[in-house]
């Protein structure tokens, strides 16, 4: 039997900020298809998370926590769910708070919370082989576990959900947050400062990320968000595994959030089509190209592309719905644009779920220009769905998406190379000329509806990860 616990900020469906917790929730349950692997999950205790999950919760155990010159208390409360194991860590002081992210003290709450990771092996009753963690915020437990070996023998994973976000903080404080000889240091600082994800880096005993793509790009300055060196220097350690998505959560065929229920019928996508436009108030019409974006209105998502030549492409018969909220920017154009073209454009500048399953199903585009993309979900859930992502070529949106090619007939989607708004727009334009092509759209739709994106494929190259790191024990 193996054993894997899982660290992370955040898991469906207790608490979702992002992508990170639809792997937390999915990659565990993709595991249980190997009998010899028993993979559980521990992650904080937030005051977000609803009072149904509370209620199934049971007490378990406690202890304190050093934490420099404090003591903190962690509370250990257990979970079963759909045959999984999940630990949260409990602490008033850090996690009775509304909102998970973006408070001045994120980088000691998450510290407390490696450490909480930590000094819980003692007590659980569980012995891991491999502590799997996953972005900075579990990035601490990774440098703690080889520093102070808490479990004989067990190996660490690190994975990196999106360089970007460190856990930056003034190197001054390590005396405050660790009871460390300050000879670790080294492990922990990188230009000058503490960082949570460079001490995982240097500490773990392989490196993933969730595309192959983005574990290239990574390494290179442009994408490697400063921690490139060390990234090339562990390259051999460095792996990307592709995410998959949770294909009974998001199926067209038993969605409770569509109207129309479908597996790959176009007629009944026209019929979510037309409920999509009624929702928004455009013109009713099944046979109008229908293009979307489901998205954090910032710039990584590649909207200032979407702003230098959506006013031109939108001069074709089509149409255009954008949902999500964000930089404020963008909130405006978006306004602008649907007050511009109130019979080709809608702005829905708020995040609500029903909405976006009704794009996914009602959408015959899904666009996706985005700057960089570590793996990205929501192209995966387009063609789930069967519409047809526009992307740029970069991390998991290149792993994914392959631009159709009229001559051979191959391709589930449509692609773009640089980050330039002109190829942007030829590519939109190649994409209408498909849809209003007698031989291009069948084909296209014919590829769209065999991509496959489960968690099959990476839990299997997870688990080879895992043999590889530690010996099978039992």
């Amino acid at each position: 039997m193996k054993n894997v616990l899982f660290a992370a900020s955040e898991c469906a469906p207790f608490i979702k900020t992002g992508g990170l917790a639809d792997v937390i929730g999915s990659l565990p349950q993709a595991l249980k298809q190997y009998e010899q692997v028993d993979a559980r999950v521990i992650l904080p205790l937030y005051d977000e998370i609803g009072q149904d999950w509370r209620a199934r919760m049971e007490y378990y155990l406690s202890f304190d926590v050093q934490l420099g010159w404090r003591n903190q208390q962690a509370d250990v409360y257990l979970l079963e769910n759909e045959g999984i194991t999940y630990y949260f860590i409990a602490n008033d002081y850090y996690f009775t708070r509304k909102g998970v992210y973006g408070y001045y003290d994120d980088g000691e709450r998450f510290i407390f919370f490696s450490q909480a990771v930590i000094e819980a092996l003692a007590h659980i009753g569980f012995r891991p082989d491999i502590l799997h963690a996953h972005d900075w915020q579990a990035g601490m437990a990774v440098a703690l576990a080889r520093i102070l070996e808490p479990v004989e023998g067990m190996s660490t994973v690190f994975t990196i959900h999106n360089i970007k976000y460190q856990g930056v903080m003034p190197i001054g404080i390590f005396d405050d947050f660790f009871q460390l000889s300050r000879k670790h240091i080294p492990g922990m600082e990188w230009n000058g400062m503490l960082n949570c994800l460079k001490s995982a880096l240097f500490h773990a005993d392989k490196i993933t990320t969730v595309s192959p793509s983005y574990a290239e790009e990574i390494q290179q300055e442009y994408y490697g968000e400063g921690l490139d060196p060390i990234l090339r220097q562990r390259s051999g350690d460095l792996a990307g595994i592709l995410n998959g998505i949770d294909t009974k959560e998001y199926h067209p065929l038993n969605d409770p959030h569509i109207p129309v229920n479908y597996r790959t019928s176009r007629a009944k996508k026209k019929e979510n089509k037309i409920a999509l436009q009624k929702m928004t108030g455009l013109p009713q019409a099944g046979d109008i190209p229908m293009y979307v974006m489901v998205s954090r209105l910032v710039e990584q998502k590649g909207l200032h592309l979407i702003q230098r030549i959506l006013d031109e492409f939108l001069e074709e018969e089509v149409q255009f719905i954008v949902l999500g909220t964000g930089e404020e920017e963008f909130e405006d154009y978006f306004r602008w644009l649907a007050d511009r073209y109130p019979d080709k454009a809608a702005a829905l500048l708020t995040f609500d779920e029903q909405a976006s399953r009704l794009m996914y199903a009602g959408a015959d585009f899904f666009l996706m220009p985005s700057k960089f993309e570590p793996c990205g979900l929501a192209q995966l859930i387009a063609l789930q769905y069967k519409t047809v992502p526009i992307v740029r070529e970069t991390g998991g949106l290149k792993d994914t998406v392959m631009s159709y090619n009229r001559l051979t007939g191959e391709g589930n989607g449509f692609s773009f190379s640089n980050y330039n708004a002109h190829e942007l727009l030829e590519v939109l334009r190649l994409s209408l000329d498909a849809y209003h092509s007698p031989q291009d759209w069948p084909l296209l739709l014919k590829n769209v509806n065999r991509s496959q994106f489960t968690w099959k494929d990476s839990a299997q190259e997870y688990k080879g990860m895992y043999d590889a790191l530690t010996p099978i024990y039992g």
